[in-house]
């Protein structure tokens, strides 16, 4: 599985409108509004490397309201959550 973080700048008055259509695209799992100097960010979750661009060049940067997006892919997961996953299926010791 794939996950990319999605940075999105957003027109200021369309944040939750906007915000509401990228979490309808399929492979968006996530999306949360933010303080900063972003507006919004995207958990993208997709099967290959492949599916990424159509997820976020091809629907979610197209979002009447989105001005500019910034995509991070991530390499590994170190979350509490996952690693207690891998312990209770008995991976690890």
């Amino acid at each position: 599985m794939i996950t990319a973080i999605v940075f999105v700048h957003v027109d200021n008055d369309r944040i939750p409108e906007v915000a509401e259509q990228i979490a309808a695209i399929d492979g968006v799992s996530e999306v949360y509004s933010v303080t900063g100097r972003i507006d919004l960010i995207a958990m993208v979750r997709v099967p290959t490397f492949d599916d990424v661009a159509p997820v976020v060049a091809d629907s979610l940067a197209k979002v009447p309201g989105v001005r500019q997006t910034e995509t991070h892919l991530a390499f590994r997961a170190f979350s509490q959550h996952d690693l207690d996953a891998t312990f209770a299926i008995g991976i690890g010791g």
